[in-house]
């Protein structure tokens, strides 16, 4: 965990950069070094357990070619890559992130893409580009802020979808009694990740405050480790 980060005022990569990234995530998201280091298909496939083609399955399914698709934060590995790639040139897909060295990978992921942009927002603030999204979706974020921001990000989100329209969180759960991973993710959650907990105890839906508006359907992958939670605005 890193505190009063020394570079806050001197170095661009964390210019506007939230207080709860650099004290928490600093080597995970912001600095430069440790990004390069990480940002590897076979790191995402180790931290997933091998479940990330599994997990990425459920983001990339519900994409259809020619969609207005919003991803809220850039993930280490190919899938902005790849789900650019599905929504294709009749479409549009817009990345946000609020970290500098997140918007530079993922730009460089997405160059020789037209019909994708990368902007550098807050995930609760972003209001779009060019009309309404038909598909949001939340990558293992939620797990990674703080409460408050937890609600600010969900309610945010649903408040973007037009009827018809479908907002996706695929993130952590509680995992059953009986799967070790478990245990592992106790540990980490206690060392590295101090807001994954809340993911444990709360629904998605619970951070909605007008939840009743839409239609929530969960399933949950690896003994309940994972979930991957589609909302539809249908009303």
């Amino acid at each position: 965990m890193t505190q009063n980060h020394p570079k806050l005022t001197t170095d661009p990569y964390y210019d506007g950069v939230p207080k709860y990234m650099t004290e928490v995530y600093d080597w995970a998201y912001v600095d430069p070094k440790w990004v390069k280091v990480l940002d590897r298909n076979i790191v995402v496939r180790v931290l997933l357990f091998l479940n990330d083609q599994r997990l990425m399955k459920c983001y990339l399914d519900e994409i259809q070619p020619g969609m207005r698709v919003w991803q809220l934060a850039h993930v280490y590995g190919d899938l902005v890559r790849r789900a650019a790639q599905r929504v294709g040139p009749a479409g549009a897909f817009h990345l946000t992130d609020i970290t500098p060295i997140q918007i530079e990978h993922g730009s460089e992921k997405l160059k020789d893409l037209d019909w994708a942009k990368v902007i550098r927002s807050d995930a609760a603030g972003f209001t779009g580009i060019g009309g309404d999204y038909q598909l949001i979706c939340s990558f293992f974020l939620l797990h990674e802020v703080p409460d408050d921001k937890k609600y600010e990000i969900v309610n945010h989100m649903l408040a973007q979808l037009p009827v018809g329209g479908k907002a996706i969180f695929v993130d952590y759960h509680n995992p059953k009694k009986w799967q070790p991973i478990r245990y592992i993710l106790k540990l980490v959650n206690h060392l590295l990740e101090p807001f994954a907990n809340a993911l444990w105890d709360n629904e998605i839906q619970h951070y909605a405050s007008d939840a009743d508006q839409y239609t929530w359907k969960k399933r949950t992958i690896f003994g309940g480790v994972y979930q991957c939670v589609v909302v539809e605005h249908a009303k």
